[in-house]
Protein backbone atom coordinates (compact mmCIF):
# COMPACT_ATOMS: atom_id res chain seq x y z
CA UNK A 1 0.00 0.00 0.00
CA UNK A 2 3.29 2.18 0.92
CA UNK A 3 4.53 1.96 -2.40
CA UNK A 4 1.26 2.44 -4.19
CA UNK A 5 0.91 5.48 -2.32
CA UNK A 6 4.24 7.01 -2.97
CA UNK A 7 4.55 6.20 -6.68
CA UNK A 8 1.08 8.10 -6.83
CA UNK A 9 2.35 10.97 -4.92
CA UNK A 10 5.12 10.95 -7.15
CA UNK A 11 2.99 10.51 -10.37
CA UNK A 12 1.17 13.84 -8.87
CA UNK A 13 4.19 15.84 -8.91
CA UNK A 14 5.37 15.05 -12.28
CA UNK A 15 1.82 15.52 -13.98
CA UNK A 16 1.81 19.18 -11.66
CA UNK A 17 5.02 19.94 -13.21
CA UNK A 18 3.94 18.92 -16.57
CA UNK A 19 0.67 21.14 -16.78
CA UNK A 20 2.96 24.33 -16.07
CA UNK A 21 4.94 23.23 -19.12
CA UNK A 22 3.27 25.67 -21.16
CA UNK A 23 4.54 28.10 -19.88
CA UNK A 24 8.48 27.32 -21.23
CA UNK A 25 11.38 29.17 -20.23
CA UNK A 26 10.29 32.41 -18.71
CA UNK A 27 13.74 34.34 -17.86
CA UNK A 28 13.26 36.57 -14.48
CA UNK A 29 13.81 36.64 -10.59
CA UNK A 30 10.55 38.05 -9.37
CA UNK A 31 8.81 34.68 -9.70
CA UNK A 32 10.56 32.88 -7.85
CA UNK A 33 10.69 35.76 -5.29
CA UNK A 34 7.56 35.86 -4.91
CA UNK A 35 6.56 32.06 -4.47
CA UNK A 36 9.92 31.68 -1.95
CA UNK A 37 8.34 35.00 -0.35
CA UNK A 38 5.15 32.62 0.32
CA UNK A 39 7.03 30.01 1.67
CA UNK A 40 8.62 32.12 4.26
CA UNK A 41 11.80 32.99 2.46
CA UNK A 42 13.75 29.78 3.35
CA UNK A 43 16.57 31.25 0.95
CA UNK A 44 17.46 33.15 2.97
CA UNK A 45 21.27 32.70 5.19
CA UNK A 46 21.72 29.87 3.13
CA UNK A 47 25.59 29.23 2.50
CA UNK A 48 27.62 27.55 -0.56
CA UNK A 49 28.10 27.29 -3.88
CA UNK A 50 26.18 29.35 -6.78
CA UNK A 51 27.46 27.43 -10.04
CA UNK A 52 26.71 28.61 -13.35
CA UNK A 53 28.74 28.16 -16.75
CA UNK A 54 28.30 26.95 -20.48
CA UNK A 55 30.07 23.20 -19.60
CA UNK A 56 31.26 21.22 -16.77
CA UNK A 57 28.20 22.89 -13.93
CA UNK A 58 27.36 19.30 -12.90
CA UNK A 59 30.61 17.73 -12.76
CA UNK A 60 31.97 20.68 -10.64
CA UNK A 61 28.86 21.18 -8.09
CA UNK A 62 29.08 17.19 -7.91
CA UNK A 63 32.61 16.90 -7.01
CA UNK A 64 32.69 20.00 -4.22
CA UNK A 65 29.18 18.09 -2.92
CA UNK A 66 31.29 15.01 -2.56
CA UNK A 67 34.21 17.15 -0.82
CA UNK A 68 32.01 19.09 1.69
CA UNK A 69 30.18 15.51 2.51
CA UNK A 70 34.08 13.78 2.89
CA UNK A 71 34.74 16.85 5.63
CA UNK A 72 31.90 15.88 7.47
CA UNK A 73 29.31 18.63 6.53
CA UNK A 74 25.25 17.96 5.78
CA UNK A 75 24.97 19.01 2.37
CA UNK A 76 22.39 19.79 -0.17
CA UNK A 77 23.17 19.70 -4.16
CA UNK A 78 20.72 20.63 -6.50
CA UNK A 79 21.19 20.11 -10.50
CA UNK A 80 19.11 19.47 -13.67
CA UNK A 81 18.33 18.23 -15.77
CA UNK A 82 17.75 14.87 -14.37
CA UNK A 83 18.13 11.52 -16.05
CA UNK A 84 15.33 9.35 -14.90
CA UNK A 85 13.40 10.56 -11.95
CA UNK A 86 13.33 14.44 -10.48
CA UNK A 87 14.63 13.05 -7.33
CA UNK A 88 17.91 13.15 -9.01
CA UNK A 89 17.91 17.14 -8.63
CA UNK A 90 17.74 16.94 -5.06
CA UNK A 91 20.39 15.05 -3.25
CA UNK A 92 20.39 15.34 0.57
CA UNK A 93 23.77 14.35 1.95
CA UNK A 94 24.80 11.78 -0.88
CA UNK A 95 21.15 10.30 -1.64
CA UNK A 96 18.57 11.85 -3.89
CA UNK A 97 14.90 12.17 -2.07
CA UNK A 98 12.43 9.87 -1.99
CA UNK A 99 9.58 9.47 -4.83
CA UNK A 100 6.89 10.32 -1.65
CA UNK A 101 9.54 13.11 0.01
CA UNK A 102 9.42 14.55 -3.76
CA UNK A 103 5.54 14.25 -4.09
CA UNK A 104 5.22 15.96 -1.08
CA UNK A 105 7.23 19.11 -1.83
CA UNK A 106 5.64 19.15 -5.01
CA UNK A 107 2.38 19.55 -3.30
CA UNK A 108 3.50 22.42 -0.75
CA UNK A 109 4.91 24.50 -3.30
CA UNK A 110 2.47 23.98 -5.65
CA UNK A 111 0.15 25.17 -2.74
CA UNK A 112 1.94 28.64 -1.86
CA UNK A 113 2.14 29.01 -5.81
CA UNK A 114 -1.69 28.86 -5.88
CA UNK A 115 -1.79 31.89 -3.66
CA UNK A 116 -0.02 34.06 -6.34
CA UNK A 117 -1.45 36.48 -8.77
CA UNK A 118 -1.68 34.99 -12.14
CA UNK A 119 1.33 37.38 -13.03
CA UNK A 120 3.53 35.56 -10.90
CA UNK A 121 2.60 31.86 -11.57
CA UNK A 122 5.95 30.11 -11.88
CA UNK A 123 7.57 27.68 -14.26
CA UNK A 124 8.25 23.84 -13.39
CA UNK A 125 11.76 24.69 -13.61
CA UNK A 126 11.11 27.46 -10.55
CA UNK A 127 8.90 25.46 -8.63
CA UNK A 128 12.01 22.75 -8.34
CA UNK A 129 14.32 25.99 -7.33
CA UNK A 130 11.67 26.42 -4.82
CA UNK A 131 11.52 22.62 -3.43
CA UNK A 132 15.10 22.19 -3.61
CA UNK A 133 16.03 25.18 -1.21
CA UNK A 134 13.23 24.03 1.34
CA UNK A 135 14.77 20.67 0.92
CA UNK A 136 18.03 22.48 1.93
CA UNK A 137 16.63 24.68 4.92
CA UNK A 138 14.78 21.53 6.60
CA UNK A 139 17.62 19.83 6.53
CA UNK A 140 19.84 22.15 8.31
CA UNK A 141 22.23 21.87 5.56
CA UNK A 142 25.63 23.36 5.89
CA UNK A 143 26.45 23.91 2.56
CA UNK A 144 24.36 23.80 -0.46
CA UNK A 145 25.59 23.76 -3.69
CA UNK A 146 23.22 24.65 -6.19
CA UNK A 147 23.95 24.49 -10.41
CA UNK A 148 22.35 27.40 -12.34
CA UNK A 149 19.92 26.25 -14.96
CA UNK A 150 20.25 28.61 -17.88
CA UNK A 151 22.40 31.38 -18.07
CA UNK A 152 23.18 33.09 -14.58
CA UNK A 153 21.48 36.88 -14.60
CA UNK A 154 17.87 35.80 -15.24
CA UNK A 155 17.81 31.81 -14.04
CA UNK A 156 15.66 31.29 -10.83
CA UNK A 157 18.37 30.40 -9.18
CA UNK A 158 19.98 33.81 -8.85
CA UNK A 159 17.46 34.67 -6.05
CA UNK A 160 20.48 32.61 -4.24
CA UNK A 161 23.49 34.71 -2.43
CA UNK A 162 25.24 31.62 -1.04
CA UNK A 163 28.80 33.12 -0.43
CA UNK A 164 30.51 31.51 -3.22
CA UNK A 165 29.91 32.06 -7.03
CA UNK A 166 31.23 29.96 -10.18
CA UNK A 167 31.67 30.44 -13.55
CA UNK A 168 32.75 27.22 -14.90
CA UNK A 169 33.29 28.55 -18.08
CA UNK A 170 31.94 30.51 -21.37
CA UNK A 171 31.13 29.20 -24.82
CA UNK A 172 28.76 29.77 -27.04
CA UNK A 173 24.90 28.03 -26.23
CA UNK A 174 21.35 29.02 -25.66
CA UNK A 175 22.40 32.24 -28.25
CA UNK A 176 18.16 33.17 -28.28
CA UNK A 177 18.33 34.19 -24.92
CA UNK A 178 21.83 34.86 -23.84
CA UNK A 179 23.62 36.86 -26.30
CA UNK A 180 25.39 35.79 -29.64
CA UNK A 181 28.83 36.37 -28.53
CA UNK A 182 31.08 34.98 -25.88
CA UNK A 183 31.50 38.08 -23.88
CA UNK A 184 27.73 38.75 -23.51
CA UNK A 185 26.84 35.18 -22.85
CA UNK A 186 29.98 35.51 -20.38
CA UNK A 187 28.02 38.84 -18.82
CA UNK A 188 24.94 36.70 -17.78
CA UNK A 189 26.67 33.66 -16.72
CA UNK A 190 28.93 36.25 -14.46
CA UNK A 191 25.69 38.18 -13.04
CA UNK A 192 25.24 35.70 -10.34
CA UNK A 193 28.51 37.28 -8.53
CA UNK A 194 26.87 39.12 -5.58
CA UNK A 195 28.66 42.05 -3.64
CA UNK A 196 31.50 40.46 -1.14
CA UNK A 197 31.32 36.96 -2.89
CA UNK A 198 34.30 34.96 -3.27
CA UNK A 199 34.18 34.27 -6.87
CA UNK A 200 35.86 31.34 -9.04
CA UNK A 201 36.17 30.80 -13.26
CA UNK A 202 38.02 28.97 -15.36
CA UNK A 203 36.71 30.97 -18.17
CA UNK A 204 39.26 31.76 -20.86
CA UNK A 205 39.44 35.15 -23.21
CA UNK A 206 37.13 36.48 -24.52
CA UNK A 207 34.80 35.56 -21.67
CA UNK A 208 36.92 36.14 -18.95
CA UNK A 209 37.01 40.19 -19.35
CA UNK A 210 33.24 40.03 -18.36
CA UNK A 211 33.83 37.65 -15.37
CA UNK A 212 36.51 40.20 -13.81
CA UNK A 213 34.44 43.30 -14.94
CA UNK A 214 31.38 41.63 -12.62
CA UNK A 215 33.57 40.77 -9.76
CA UNK A 216 35.42 44.32 -9.90
CA UNK A 217 31.79 45.75 -10.33
CA UNK A 218 30.59 44.38 -7.12
CA UNK A 219 33.96 44.05 -4.91
CA UNK A 220 33.93 40.24 -5.09
CA UNK A 221 37.31 38.51 -4.91
CA UNK A 222 37.70 36.59 -7.95
CA UNK A 223 40.54 33.40 -8.21
CA UNK A 224 41.19 32.38 -11.87
CA UNK A 225 41.70 29.23 -12.20
CA UNK A 226 44.74 28.32 -14.48
CA UNK A 227 46.04 31.78 -13.86
CA UNK A 228 45.84 32.59 -9.93
CA UNK A 229 45.48 29.01 -9.10
CA UNK A 230 47.84 26.99 -11.37
CA UNK A 231 46.81 22.84 -12.01
CA UNK A 232 48.09 20.32 -14.77
CA UNK A 233 47.03 17.03 -14.80
CA UNK A 234 46.06 14.14 -17.36
CA UNK A 235 43.27 11.26 -18.32
CA UNK A 236 43.94 8.27 -16.47
CA UNK A 237 41.66 6.11 -19.31
CA UNK A 238 38.70 4.19 -18.18
CA UNK A 239 40.47 5.51 -14.11
CA UNK A 240 39.35 8.50 -15.01
CA UNK A 241 41.64 11.79 -14.36
CA UNK A 242 44.90 13.07 -12.41
CA UNK A 243 45.95 16.43 -11.54
CA UNK A 244 48.14 18.42 -9.19
CA UNK A 245 46.79 22.11 -8.09
CA UNK A 246 46.84 24.04 -4.63
CA UNK A 247 44.47 23.85 -2.29
CA UNK A 248 45.50 26.72 1.57
CA UNK A 249 48.32 27.45 -0.92
CA UNK A 250 49.82 24.02 -0.97
CA UNK A 251 50.15 21.54 -3.39
CA UNK A 252 47.76 18.32 -3.73
CA UNK A 253 47.60 15.42 -6.01
CA UNK A 254 43.84 14.19 -6.94
CA UNK A 255 42.84 11.00 -8.28
CA UNK A 256 38.99 11.52 -9.63
CA UNK A 257 36.71 8.57 -11.64
CA UNK A 258 35.53 11.11 -13.99
CA UNK A 259 36.40 9.72 -17.32
CA UNK A 260 37.85 12.43 -20.26
CA UNK A 261 40.40 15.04 -20.11
CA UNK A 262 38.20 17.62 -20.10
CA UNK A 263 37.57 16.53 -16.55
CA UNK A 264 40.65 17.83 -15.29
CA UNK A 265 39.79 21.68 -15.57
CA UNK A 266 36.39 20.70 -14.03
CA UNK A 267 37.77 19.28 -10.68
CA UNK A 268 40.53 21.98 -10.68
CA UNK A 269 37.73 24.41 -10.25
CA UNK A 270 35.12 22.16 -7.66
CA UNK A 271 38.86 22.46 -6.11
CA UNK A 272 39.11 26.01 -6.53
CA UNK A 273 35.22 26.68 -4.99
CA UNK A 274 36.59 24.28 -2.28
CA UNK A 275 39.43 26.69 -1.27
CA UNK A 276 36.66 29.90 -1.38
CA UNK A 277 34.39 27.81 0.44
CA UNK A 278 37.47 27.65 3.19
CA UNK A 279 37.79 30.74 3.79
CA UNK A 280 34.35 31.96 4.25
CA UNK A 281 34.59 29.57 7.32
CA UNK A 282 33.51 25.77 6.39
CA UNK A 283 36.73 23.28 7.37
CA UNK A 284 37.33 21.77 4.63
CA UNK A 285 41.35 20.30 5.06
CA UNK A 286 43.43 18.63 1.72
CA UNK A 287 42.46 15.16 2.96
CA UNK A 288 38.89 15.78 2.57
CA UNK A 289 39.62 17.40 -0.95
CA UNK A 290 41.33 14.20 -2.04
CA UNK A 291 38.61 11.72 -0.34
CA UNK A 292 35.97 13.66 -1.84
CA UNK A 293 37.42 13.83 -5.32
CA UNK A 294 38.20 10.13 -5.25
CA UNK A 295 34.95 9.04 -4.44
CA UNK A 296 32.45 11.64 -7.06
CA UNK A 297 30.12 9.75 -9.02
CA UNK A 298 28.55 11.57 -11.86
CA UNK A 299 26.11 9.00 -14.23
CA UNK A 300 25.37 10.02 -17.88
CA UNK A 301 28.73 11.88 -18.32
CA UNK A 302 31.27 9.66 -19.95
CA UNK A 303 29.76 7.02 -18.61
CA UNK A 304 31.09 3.68 -19.58
CA UNK A 305 28.54 0.92 -19.25
CA UNK A 306 30.43 -2.40 -19.77
CA UNK A 307 29.10 -5.49 -22.80
CA UNK A 308 29.34 -6.29 -25.87
CA UNK A 309 29.42 -3.87 -27.59
CA UNK A 310 30.21 -1.70 -24.16
CA UNK A 311 28.25 1.66 -24.50
CA UNK A 312 29.53 5.18 -23.94
CA UNK A 313 27.08 7.34 -22.83
CA UNK A 314 27.59 11.41 -22.34
CA UNK A 315 25.51 14.39 -22.06
CA UNK A 316 27.22 16.50 -24.26
CA UNK A 317 24.42 19.08 -25.44
CA UNK A 318 26.66 21.60 -27.19
CA UNK A 319 29.29 22.27 -29.64
CA UNK A 320 32.02 22.92 -27.25
CA UNK A 321 30.64 19.73 -25.37
CA UNK A 322 30.27 17.76 -28.27
CA UNK A 323 34.48 18.30 -29.26
CA UNK A 324 35.46 17.23 -25.66
CA UNK A 325 33.36 14.18 -25.59
CA UNK A 326 34.89 12.89 -29.17
CA UNK A 327 39.00 13.90 -28.23
CA UNK A 328 37.96 11.72 -24.68
CA UNK A 329 36.01 9.42 -26.41
CA UNK A 330 39.00 8.91 -28.99
CA UNK A 331 41.09 7.79 -25.83
CA UNK A 332 38.82 4.81 -24.84
CA UNK A 333 37.69 3.69 -27.82
CA UNK A 334 40.96 2.97 -29.13
CA UNK A 335 40.92 1.44 -32.69
CA UNK A 336 37.48 -0.49 -32.05
CA UNK A 337 34.77 0.29 -34.33
CA UNK A 338 32.23 3.24 -33.41
CA UNK A 339 28.62 3.51 -33.83
CA UNK A 340 26.85 6.85 -32.76
CA UNK A 341 23.76 7.09 -31.21
CA UNK A 342 22.35 10.69 -32.03
CA UNK A 343 19.83 13.06 -30.69
CA UNK A 344 19.48 16.34 -30.07
CA UNK A 345 17.70 19.38 -28.52
CA UNK A 346 15.80 21.58 -31.44
CA UNK A 347 17.25 24.90 -29.47
CA UNK A 348 20.91 23.94 -29.82
CA UNK A 349 23.85 24.31 -32.49
CA UNK A 350 22.67 21.09 -34.27
CA UNK A 351 24.82 21.36 -37.22
CA UNK A 352 28.07 22.02 -35.33
CA UNK A 353 27.23 18.89 -33.01
CA UNK A 354 26.91 17.20 -36.31
CA UNK A 355 30.44 18.11 -37.42
CA UNK A 356 31.98 17.14 -34.31
CA UNK A 357 30.38 14.15 -34.00
CA UNK A 358 31.12 13.65 -37.65
CA UNK A 359 34.91 13.36 -36.62
CA UNK A 360 34.64 10.01 -34.63
CA UNK A 361 32.83 8.09 -36.55
CA UNK A 362 30.42 7.82 -39.94
CA UNK A 363 28.45 5.51 -38.89
CA UNK A 364 25.35 7.50 -37.01
CA UNK A 365 21.65 6.27 -35.98
CA UNK A 366 19.71 9.76 -35.52
CA UNK A 367 16.50 9.08 -32.94
CA UNK A 368 14.63 11.64 -30.68
CA UNK A 369 14.20 10.91 -26.93
CA UNK A 370 10.66 11.52 -26.15
CA UNK A 371 10.65 15.08 -25.39
CA UNK A 372 8.79 17.69 -26.92
CA UNK A 373 12.06 19.78 -27.60
CA UNK A 374 13.91 17.00 -29.38
CA UNK A 375 14.90 17.46 -33.15
CA UNK A 376 12.67 15.03 -35.68
CA UNK A 377 15.12 12.01 -36.65
CA UNK A 378 14.79 12.91 -40.14
CA UNK A 379 16.24 16.42 -39.80
CA UNK A 380 19.46 15.33 -38.39
CA UNK A 381 20.06 12.47 -40.23
CA UNK A 382 21.23 14.79 -43.83
CA UNK A 383 23.71 16.67 -41.65
CA UNK A 384 25.85 13.72 -42.02
CA UNK A 385 27.82 12.56 -44.99
CA UNK A 386 26.61 9.15 -45.60
CA UNK A 387 23.36 10.23 -44.12
CA UNK A 388 22.70 8.95 -41.00
CA UNK A 389 20.38 6.00 -40.51
CA UNK A 390 17.24 7.23 -38.84
CA UNK A 391 15.18 5.10 -36.10
CA UNK A 392 11.77 6.03 -34.73
CA UNK A 393 12.47 5.39 -30.76
CA UNK A 394 15.41 5.26 -28.76
CA UNK A 395 15.19 1.62 -28.18
CA UNK A 396 15.02 0.96 -31.64
CA UNK A 397 18.34 3.27 -32.61
CA UNK A 398 20.11 1.20 -29.03
CA UNK A 399 19.21 -1.56 -30.56
CA UNK A 400 20.74 -1.21 -34.15
CA UNK A 401 23.68 0.60 -33.19
CA UNK A 402 24.37 -2.32 -31.36
CA UNK A 403 24.28 -4.85 -34.30
CA UNK A 404 25.88 -2.44 -36.24
CA UNK A 405 28.93 -2.42 -33.81
CA UNK A 406 28.66 -6.30 -33.25
CA UNK A 407 30.29 -7.69 -29.86
CA UNK A 408 33.75 -6.32 -30.59
CA UNK A 409 32.90 -2.35 -31.59
CA UNK A 410 31.22 0.65 -29.28
CA UNK A 411 28.10 2.12 -29.11
CA UNK A 412 28.77 6.19 -28.43
CA UNK A 413 24.77 7.26 -27.20
CA UNK A 414 25.53 11.19 -27.27
CA UNK A 415 23.65 14.85 -28.09
CA UNK A 416 21.41 15.66 -25.18
CA UNK A 417 21.28 14.60 -21.42
CA UNK A 418 17.58 13.49 -22.45
CA UNK A 419 18.81 11.13 -24.40
CA UNK A 420 21.36 9.64 -22.02
CA UNK A 421 18.87 9.38 -19.44
CA UNK A 422 16.47 7.32 -21.81
CA UNK A 423 19.09 5.13 -22.56
CA UNK A 424 20.24 4.39 -19.04
CA UNK A 425 17.02 3.97 -18.30
CA UNK A 426 16.03 1.16 -20.78
CA UNK A 427 19.60 -0.73 -19.51
CA UNK A 428 17.80 -0.41 -16.06
CA UNK A 429 14.58 -2.35 -17.04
Amino acid sequence: MALGVTAAAYARAVAALDSVAWRGIMPGLERTRALLAALGNPHVGLHGALVAGTNGKGSVCTTVDSVCRAAGYRSVLLTSPHLISYCERIVRDGSPITESEFGALIARVGAAAEALPEELQPTGFEVLTAAGILVAREADAEVLVCEVGLGGRLDSTNVLDLGVATVTNVALDHQDLLGETIPEIAREKAAIIKPGNRAVTAATEPGLTAVRARAAEVGASLSVVGIDVPFTGHSTGMRGVALDTLFDGRPVSLQAPLRGAFQVANIATAVAVCDALRATGIAIDAGAVVRGCESVRWPGRMDWIAGEPPLLIDGAHNPAGMAAMVSSARELIGGRRCVAVFGVMRNKDVRSMAARLAELTREIVVTAPAVERATPPADLAWLFDPPAEVATGVRSALHRARHLAGREGVVVVCGSLYLAGEVLELLRV
